[in-house]
Protein backbone atom coordinates (compact mmCIF):
# COMPACT_ATOMS: atom_id res chain seq x y z
CA UNK A 1 0.00 0.00 0.00
CA UNK A 2 1.34 3.40 -0.90
CA UNK A 3 1.49 6.29 0.78
CA UNK A 4 -0.64 9.24 -1.37
CA UNK A 5 0.83 11.95 -2.92
CA UNK A 6 -1.69 14.59 -2.18
CA UNK A 7 0.68 17.32 -4.58
CA UNK A 8 0.48 15.09 -7.90
CA UNK A 9 -2.75 14.91 -10.11
CA UNK A 10 -4.73 11.92 -9.03
CA UNK A 11 -7.80 9.59 -10.35
CA UNK A 12 -6.81 6.50 -8.54
CA UNK A 13 -7.03 4.70 -12.20
CA UNK A 14 -5.80 1.35 -12.18
CA UNK A 15 -6.13 -1.76 -14.94
CA UNK A 16 -8.40 -3.69 -13.83
CA UNK A 17 -6.77 -6.72 -14.81
CA UNK A 18 -4.64 -5.99 -11.74
CA UNK A 19 -7.28 -6.46 -9.30
CA UNK A 20 -6.49 -10.01 -8.36
CA UNK A 21 -7.25 -11.45 -5.25
CA UNK A 22 -4.67 -10.80 -2.47
CA UNK A 23 -2.51 -13.75 -1.13
CA UNK A 24 -4.35 -14.98 2.13
CA UNK A 25 -1.67 -17.71 2.69
CA UNK A 26 0.62 -15.15 4.84
CA UNK A 27 -2.56 -13.96 6.52
CA UNK A 28 -1.31 -15.15 10.05
CA UNK A 29 -5.11 -15.57 11.81
CA UNK A 30 -4.19 -16.62 15.27
CA UNK A 31 -1.96 -13.14 15.37
CA UNK A 32 -5.09 -11.26 14.34
CA UNK A 33 -7.21 -13.19 16.48
CA UNK A 34 -4.92 -12.45 19.78
CA UNK A 35 -4.66 -8.85 18.58
CA UNK A 36 -8.63 -8.69 18.47
CA UNK A 37 -9.09 -10.12 22.09
CA UNK A 38 -6.13 -8.56 23.61
CA UNK A 39 -7.97 -5.20 22.85
CA UNK A 40 -11.34 -6.30 23.46
CA UNK A 41 -9.84 -6.78 27.22
CA UNK A 42 -7.58 -3.70 27.24
CA UNK A 43 -10.72 -1.96 26.60
CA UNK A 44 -12.81 -3.57 29.37
CA UNK A 45 -9.72 -3.05 32.15
CA UNK A 46 -9.43 0.26 31.05
CA UNK A 47 -13.21 0.83 32.16
CA UNK A 48 -12.76 -1.25 35.13
CA UNK A 49 -15.20 -3.98 33.19
CA UNK A 50 -15.25 -7.36 35.01
CA UNK A 51 -17.13 -9.81 32.35
CA UNK A 52 -18.82 -8.57 29.25
CA UNK A 53 -21.56 -10.65 27.54
CA UNK A 54 -21.25 -10.05 23.67
CA UNK A 55 -24.72 -11.27 21.35
CA UNK A 56 -23.96 -9.62 18.65
CA UNK A 57 -22.43 -11.98 16.25
CA UNK A 58 -19.84 -9.83 14.49
CA UNK A 59 -18.47 -8.53 17.92
CA UNK A 60 -18.58 -12.43 18.98
CA UNK A 61 -16.44 -12.77 15.62
CA UNK A 62 -14.44 -10.04 16.34
CA UNK A 63 -13.05 -11.26 19.89
CA UNK A 64 -12.58 -14.79 18.81
CA UNK A 65 -13.10 -15.89 15.45
CA UNK A 66 -16.15 -17.81 15.96
CA UNK A 67 -18.59 -17.30 13.36
CA UNK A 68 -21.98 -19.07 12.85
CA UNK A 69 -25.38 -18.24 10.61
CA UNK A 70 -24.27 -14.61 11.41
CA UNK A 71 -27.49 -12.88 9.59
CA UNK A 72 -29.92 -15.37 11.40
CA UNK A 73 -28.30 -14.78 15.03
CA UNK A 74 -28.89 -10.56 14.48
CA UNK A 75 -32.43 -11.55 13.60
CA UNK A 76 -32.92 -13.90 16.59
CA UNK A 77 -30.10 -12.62 19.11
CA UNK A 78 -29.68 -14.16 21.51
CA UNK A 79 -29.41 -17.22 19.89
CA UNK A 80 -25.42 -17.30 21.02
CA UNK A 81 -22.99 -15.22 23.54
CA UNK A 82 -19.95 -14.39 24.47
CA UNK A 83 -19.13 -14.28 28.63
CA UNK A 84 -15.61 -12.21 28.64
CA UNK A 85 -13.85 -12.12 31.62
CA UNK A 86 -10.21 -10.94 31.97
CA UNK A 87 -8.93 -14.34 31.49
CA UNK A 88 -11.49 -16.51 30.39
CA UNK A 89 -13.62 -17.21 27.23
CA UNK A 90 -16.76 -19.19 27.23
CA UNK A 91 -18.81 -19.09 24.00
CA UNK A 92 -22.11 -20.54 24.91
CA UNK A 93 -23.46 -21.84 21.09
CA UNK A 94 -26.57 -22.36 18.94
CA UNK A 95 -27.85 -26.26 19.32
CA UNK A 96 -25.78 -28.52 17.72
CA UNK A 97 -22.86 -26.01 16.27
CA UNK A 98 -20.19 -26.29 19.20
CA UNK A 99 -18.37 -27.87 16.79
CA UNK A 100 -17.59 -25.04 14.85
CA UNK A 101 -15.86 -23.44 17.37
CA UNK A 102 -12.38 -26.38 17.35
CA UNK A 103 -9.46 -25.05 17.04
CA UNK A 104 -10.30 -21.70 18.32
CA UNK A 105 -7.49 -21.09 20.87
CA UNK A 106 -9.69 -17.76 21.58
CA UNK A 107 -11.90 -20.12 23.26
CA UNK A 108 -11.47 -21.90 26.83
CA UNK A 109 -14.96 -23.53 26.89
CA UNK A 110 -18.21 -24.23 24.73
CA UNK A 111 -21.47 -24.34 26.56
CA UNK A 112 -24.75 -24.60 25.02
CA UNK A 113 -26.61 -21.14 24.89
CA UNK A 114 -30.12 -21.18 26.77
CA UNK A 115 -31.91 -18.89 23.83
CA UNK A 116 -34.08 -16.28 25.95
CA UNK A 117 -36.38 -15.52 23.15
CA UNK A 118 -40.28 -15.16 22.51
CA UNK A 119 -39.64 -17.21 19.37
CA UNK A 120 -38.08 -19.87 21.08
CA UNK A 121 -39.78 -19.84 24.93
CA UNK A 122 -43.12 -18.40 23.44
CA UNK A 123 -45.21 -17.40 26.82
CA UNK A 124 -42.80 -18.80 29.06
CA UNK A 125 -40.07 -16.18 28.03
CA UNK A 126 -40.41 -14.34 31.67
CA UNK A 127 -39.32 -17.85 33.24
CA UNK A 128 -36.97 -18.51 30.37
CA UNK A 129 -35.25 -15.22 30.95
CA UNK A 130 -35.29 -15.33 34.67
CA UNK A 131 -33.63 -18.80 34.63
CA UNK A 132 -31.04 -17.44 31.56
CA UNK A 133 -30.57 -14.86 34.14
CA UNK A 134 -29.57 -16.76 37.17
CA UNK A 135 -27.56 -19.21 35.27
CA UNK A 136 -25.52 -16.38 33.91
CA UNK A 137 -25.22 -14.70 37.23
CA UNK A 138 -23.74 -17.57 39.07
CA UNK A 139 -21.51 -18.20 36.53
CA UNK A 140 -20.08 -14.60 36.77
CA UNK A 141 -20.12 -14.47 40.21
CA UNK A 142 -17.65 -17.67 39.91
CA UNK A 143 -15.49 -15.92 38.00
CA UNK A 144 -15.83 -12.43 38.74
CA UNK A 145 -17.74 -12.38 42.36
CA UNK A 146 -21.08 -10.44 42.66
CA UNK A 147 -21.52 -6.62 42.02
CA UNK A 148 -18.75 -6.44 39.71
CA UNK A 149 -19.17 -4.69 36.82
CA UNK A 150 -20.67 -6.17 33.72
CA UNK A 151 -21.31 -5.23 30.10
CA UNK A 152 -23.96 -5.88 27.96
CA UNK A 153 -25.03 -5.36 24.47
CA UNK A 154 -27.94 -6.45 22.35
CA UNK A 155 -30.11 -8.46 25.01
CA UNK A 156 -34.26 -8.56 24.94
CA UNK A 157 -35.59 -5.97 28.00
CA UNK A 158 -36.50 -8.59 29.91
CA UNK A 159 -33.10 -10.89 29.90
CA UNK A 160 -31.26 -7.49 30.82
CA UNK A 161 -33.84 -6.57 34.19
CA UNK A 162 -33.99 -9.93 35.38
CA UNK A 163 -29.64 -9.90 34.95
CA UNK A 164 -29.50 -6.34 36.73
CA UNK A 165 -31.65 -7.96 39.72
CA UNK A 166 -29.08 -10.01 40.08
CA UNK A 167 -26.70 -7.55 41.98
CA UNK A 168 -24.45 -6.76 39.21
CA UNK A 169 -23.67 -2.81 38.04
CA UNK A 170 -24.42 -3.05 34.66
CA UNK A 171 -23.03 -1.05 31.79
CA UNK A 172 -23.24 -0.60 28.15
CA UNK A 173 -20.56 -2.60 26.11
CA UNK A 174 -20.77 -0.76 22.82
CA UNK A 175 -18.17 1.32 23.86
CA UNK A 176 -15.05 -0.53 24.67
CA UNK A 177 -16.09 -2.93 21.87
CA UNK A 178 -16.27 -0.74 19.14
CA UNK A 179 -13.30 1.06 20.37
CA UNK A 180 -11.28 -1.78 20.14
CA UNK A 181 -12.52 -2.63 16.90
CA UNK A 182 -11.28 0.83 15.63
CA UNK A 183 -7.54 0.03 15.42
CA UNK A 184 -6.50 -2.33 13.17
CA UNK A 185 -2.98 -4.55 13.50
CA UNK A 186 -0.63 -4.74 10.72
CA UNK A 187 -1.79 -8.75 10.19
CA UNK A 188 -5.41 -7.51 10.43
CA UNK A 189 -4.59 -5.40 7.44
CA UNK A 190 -3.90 -8.36 5.29
CA UNK A 191 -7.62 -9.30 5.66
CA UNK A 192 -9.08 -6.16 4.89
CA UNK A 193 -6.85 -5.98 1.66
CA UNK A 194 -8.18 -9.50 1.16
CA UNK A 195 -11.72 -8.55 1.11
CA UNK A 196 -11.38 -5.65 -0.72
CA UNK A 197 -9.25 -7.17 -3.54
CA UNK A 198 -12.02 -9.61 -3.63
CA UNK A 199 -14.68 -7.30 -3.67
CA UNK A 200 -13.01 -5.13 -6.45
CA UNK A 201 -13.25 -8.01 -8.83
CA UNK A 202 -16.94 -8.89 -8.30
CA UNK A 203 -17.22 -4.76 -8.98
CA UNK A 204 -15.01 -5.04 -12.40
CA UNK A 205 -17.41 -8.19 -13.38
CA UNK A 206 -20.51 -5.78 -12.52
CA UNK A 207 -19.11 -3.23 -14.57
CA UNK A 208 -18.76 -5.61 -17.24
CA UNK A 209 -22.17 -7.15 -17.22
CA UNK A 210 -23.54 -3.37 -17.42
CA UNK A 211 -25.95 -3.08 -20.16
CA UNK A 212 -29.33 -1.59 -21.17
CA UNK A 213 -32.23 -3.70 -20.74
CA UNK A 214 -30.98 -5.49 -17.37
CA UNK A 215 -32.58 -4.98 -14.50
CA UNK A 216 -31.15 -3.47 -11.17
CA UNK A 217 -31.21 -6.84 -9.38
CA UNK A 218 -29.82 -8.71 -12.33
CA UNK A 219 -26.91 -6.45 -12.34
CA UNK A 220 -26.74 -6.63 -8.71
CA UNK A 221 -26.52 -10.42 -8.46
CA UNK A 222 -23.08 -10.45 -10.47
CA UNK A 223 -21.68 -8.85 -7.50
CA UNK A 224 -22.98 -11.45 -4.91
CA UNK A 225 -22.38 -14.35 -7.12
CA UNK A 226 -18.52 -13.15 -7.01
CA UNK A 227 -18.32 -12.25 -3.83
CA UNK A 228 -19.89 -15.51 -3.02
CA UNK A 229 -17.70 -17.41 -4.96
CA UNK A 230 -14.35 -16.29 -3.05
CA UNK A 231 -15.29 -16.73 0.11
CA UNK A 232 -17.19 -13.68 0.95
CA UNK A 233 -20.09 -13.65 3.61
CA UNK A 234 -22.51 -11.59 2.23
CA UNK A 235 -23.64 -7.43 1.00
CA UNK A 236 -25.16 -5.76 3.79
CA UNK A 237 -27.45 -3.32 1.91
CA UNK A 238 -29.08 -3.51 -1.63
CA UNK A 239 -27.66 0.07 -2.96
CA UNK A 240 -27.57 -0.33 -6.72
CA UNK A 241 -29.89 2.16 -8.97
CA UNK A 242 -30.18 3.71 -11.91
CA UNK A 243 -31.42 6.47 -13.76
CA UNK A 244 -33.96 8.73 -11.75
CA UNK A 245 -33.52 6.03 -9.09
CA UNK A 246 -30.35 7.27 -8.45
CA UNK A 247 -31.75 10.37 -6.64
CA UNK A 248 -31.99 10.59 -3.80
CA UNK A 249 -30.05 7.96 -2.76
CA UNK A 250 -30.78 5.04 -0.10
CA UNK A 251 -33.48 3.77 -2.53
CA UNK A 252 -33.08 -0.31 -2.42
CA UNK A 253 -31.67 -2.25 -5.52
CA UNK A 254 -35.66 -3.46 -7.34
CA UNK A 255 -36.23 -4.71 -11.28
CA UNK A 256 -36.19 -1.82 -12.69
CA UNK A 257 -34.55 -2.03 -15.61
CA UNK A 258 -31.88 -0.08 -16.45
CA UNK A 259 -32.33 2.41 -19.53
CA UNK A 260 -29.56 3.87 -21.63
CA UNK A 261 -27.48 6.59 -20.98
CA UNK A 262 -28.29 6.36 -17.20
CA UNK A 263 -26.22 6.61 -14.57
CA UNK A 264 -25.72 3.22 -12.40
CA UNK A 265 -24.78 4.28 -8.83
CA UNK A 266 -23.44 1.38 -6.20
CA UNK A 267 -22.34 1.27 -2.65
CA UNK A 268 -20.40 -2.12 -2.00
CA UNK A 269 -21.50 -2.83 1.60
CA UNK A 270 -19.68 -6.33 1.36
CA UNK A 271 -19.20 -8.43 4.37
CA UNK A 272 -16.18 -10.52 2.31
CA UNK A 273 -12.89 -12.56 3.00
CA UNK A 274 -12.58 -13.22 6.64
CA UNK A 275 -15.59 -11.48 7.48
CA UNK A 276 -13.97 -8.23 7.09
CA UNK A 277 -15.97 -4.76 5.56
CA UNK A 278 -15.15 -3.54 1.83
CA UNK A 279 -17.14 -0.43 1.41
CA UNK A 280 -16.31 1.71 -1.18
CA UNK A 281 -18.99 3.72 -3.99
CA UNK A 282 -18.42 3.62 -7.65
CA UNK A 283 -21.42 5.21 -10.60
CA UNK A 284 -21.24 4.06 -14.02
CA UNK A 285 -23.02 5.25 -17.22
CA UNK A 286 -25.18 2.73 -19.18
CA UNK A 287 -24.24 3.68 -22.33
CA UNK A 288 -24.12 3.60 -25.29
CA UNK A 289 -23.64 7.38 -26.20
CA UNK A 290 -21.08 9.30 -23.83
CA UNK A 291 -22.44 10.81 -20.70
CA UNK A 292 -24.09 14.02 -20.70
CA UNK A 293 -22.56 17.04 -19.66
CA UNK A 294 -24.73 17.66 -16.33
CA UNK A 295 -23.71 13.82 -15.04
CA UNK A 296 -20.26 14.98 -15.68
CA UNK A 297 -20.45 17.46 -13.56
CA UNK A 298 -22.25 15.68 -10.89
CA UNK A 299 -19.44 13.00 -11.08
CA UNK A 300 -16.45 15.25 -11.10
CA UNK A 301 -18.42 17.24 -7.78
CA UNK A 302 -18.32 13.90 -5.82
CA UNK A 303 -14.75 13.10 -7.12
CA UNK A 304 -13.73 15.99 -5.86
CA UNK A 305 -15.68 16.19 -2.41
CA UNK A 306 -13.98 12.99 -1.61
CA UNK A 307 -10.22 13.67 -2.39
CA UNK A 308 -10.67 17.15 -1.23
CA UNK A 309 -11.55 14.96 2.55
CA UNK A 310 -9.13 12.53 1.76
CA UNK A 311 -6.55 15.10 1.60
CA UNK A 312 -7.18 16.83 4.91
CA UNK A 313 -6.79 13.67 7.15
CA UNK A 314 -4.24 12.71 9.44
CA UNK A 315 -3.77 11.04 12.31
CA UNK A 316 -4.14 13.44 15.97
CA UNK A 317 -7.07 15.14 14.05
CA UNK A 318 -9.74 16.04 16.04
CA UNK A 319 -13.45 15.08 14.62
CA UNK A 320 -14.25 18.64 15.19
CA UNK A 321 -11.52 19.97 13.32
CA UNK A 322 -12.02 17.54 10.61
CA UNK A 323 -15.25 18.68 10.05
CA UNK A 324 -14.40 22.48 10.09
CA UNK A 325 -11.79 21.82 7.42
CA UNK A 326 -13.88 19.24 5.37
CA UNK A 327 -15.35 20.52 1.70
CA UNK A 328 -17.87 22.55 1.48
CA UNK A 329 -20.71 20.87 0.07
CA UNK A 330 -23.22 23.67 -2.99
CA UNK A 331 -26.35 25.21 -1.80
CA UNK A 332 -27.85 23.04 -4.67
CA UNK A 333 -26.77 19.56 -3.84
CA UNK A 334 -26.74 19.80 0.14
CA UNK A 335 -30.18 18.99 1.04
CA UNK A 336 -29.50 15.33 -0.52
CA UNK A 337 -26.21 15.37 1.07
CA UNK A 338 -24.98 11.93 2.43
CA UNK A 339 -25.30 11.77 6.21
CA UNK A 340 -22.02 11.28 7.09
CA UNK A 341 -18.65 12.85 5.65
CA UNK A 342 -16.70 9.55 6.58
CA UNK A 343 -16.52 6.55 8.87
CA UNK A 344 -14.86 3.99 10.39
CA UNK A 345 -14.78 0.40 8.75
CA UNK A 346 -13.62 -2.85 9.78
CA UNK A 347 -16.24 -5.70 9.86
CA UNK A 348 -18.80 -3.60 9.30
CA UNK A 349 -19.20 0.22 9.24
CA UNK A 350 -18.10 1.09 12.52
CA UNK A 351 -17.09 3.91 14.75
CA UNK A 352 -15.89 6.95 14.69
CA UNK A 353 -19.05 8.52 12.69
CA UNK A 354 -17.19 11.87 10.83
CA UNK A 355 -19.81 14.81 10.34
CA UNK A 356 -20.26 16.99 8.48
CA UNK A 357 -19.90 20.59 9.16
CA UNK A 358 -23.25 21.94 9.10
CA UNK A 359 -24.72 18.42 10.59
CA UNK A 360 -22.16 18.72 13.66
CA UNK A 361 -23.85 20.84 16.32
CA UNK A 362 -26.97 18.31 16.43
CA UNK A 363 -25.27 14.94 15.58
CA UNK A 364 -21.18 14.80 15.87
CA UNK A 365 -19.14 14.37 18.76
CA UNK A 366 -15.58 15.25 19.48
CA UNK A 367 -12.54 12.34 19.18
CA UNK A 368 -9.36 11.53 17.60
CA UNK A 369 -8.30 9.98 14.12
CA UNK A 370 -5.91 7.50 15.04
CA UNK A 371 -3.00 5.55 13.32
CA UNK A 372 -4.84 2.46 13.17
CA UNK A 373 -8.30 3.55 12.03
CA UNK A 374 -9.70 2.39 8.55
CA UNK A 375 -11.98 5.27 7.30
CA UNK A 376 -14.27 5.26 4.17
CA UNK A 377 -14.85 8.90 2.72
CA UNK A 378 -17.96 9.16 1.53
CA UNK A 379 -19.95 11.71 -1.22
CA UNK A 380 -23.55 11.26 -2.78
CA UNK A 381 -24.04 14.28 -4.96
CA UNK A 382 -27.73 15.21 -6.76
CA UNK A 383 -29.79 18.32 -6.92
CA UNK A 384 -32.94 18.44 -4.97
CA UNK A 385 -35.48 17.00 -7.30
CA UNK A 386 -32.89 16.59 -10.05
CA UNK A 387 -32.89 13.35 -11.97
CA UNK A 388 -30.06 11.78 -11.29
CA UNK A 389 -27.10 11.18 -8.89
CA UNK A 390 -23.66 10.67 -8.21
CA UNK A 391 -22.18 8.30 -4.97
CA UNK A 392 -18.42 8.03 -4.54
CA UNK A 393 -16.62 6.38 -1.72
CA UNK A 394 -13.28 5.53 -0.87
CA UNK A 395 -11.98 3.29 2.06
CA UNK A 396 -8.77 4.52 3.46
CA UNK A 397 -5.75 3.38 6.43
CA UNK A 398 -4.99 6.36 8.92
CA UNK A 399 -0.81 5.55 9.58
CA UNK A 400 1.67 7.52 11.58
CA UNK A 401 2.90 9.97 8.96
CA UNK A 402 -0.72 10.43 7.07
CA UNK A 403 -3.27 7.91 4.53
CA UNK A 404 -2.89 5.20 2.88
CA UNK A 405 -5.64 4.36 0.09
CA UNK A 406 -6.84 1.08 0.57
CA UNK A 407 -9.77 0.54 -2.53
CA UNK A 408 -8.30 0.62 -5.86
CA UNK A 409 -11.21 0.16 -7.99
CA UNK A 410 -10.85 2.89 -10.92
CA UNK A 411 -12.69 5.71 -11.68
CA UNK A 412 -14.79 6.83 -14.81
CA UNK A 413 -12.94 8.41 -16.92
CA UNK A 414 -15.87 8.90 -19.38
CA UNK A 415 -17.40 10.51 -16.17
CA UNK A 416 -14.50 12.68 -15.23
CA UNK A 417 -13.63 13.91 -18.49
Amino acid sequence: MAELDWHAERTDLVDLAQLDRAPEDDIDMVAVRAHRLGRVRAQMAERDIAAVILSDPINIRYATGARNMQIFCQRNAPSRYLLLTADRSILFEFTGCAHLADGLETIDEVRAAKTASFVAAGPEIAAREKAWAQEMADLIASLVGRGARLGLERLNAGSARALDEEGFDIVDAQEPVEMARAIKSAEEMKCVIASLRATEIGVAKLREAIRPGLTEVELWSVLHQSIIAQNGDYVETRLLNAGARTNPWFQETTDNVIGTNELIALDTDVVGCHGYYADFSRTFHSGPDKPTELQRTLYKVAHEQVHHNMGILRPGMGFRDYADAAWDIPGKYYANRYYLSAHGCGMTGEYPYLYHHGDFPDAGYDGEILPGMTLCVESYIGEEAGREGVKLEQQVLITETGVELLSQFPFELDLLN
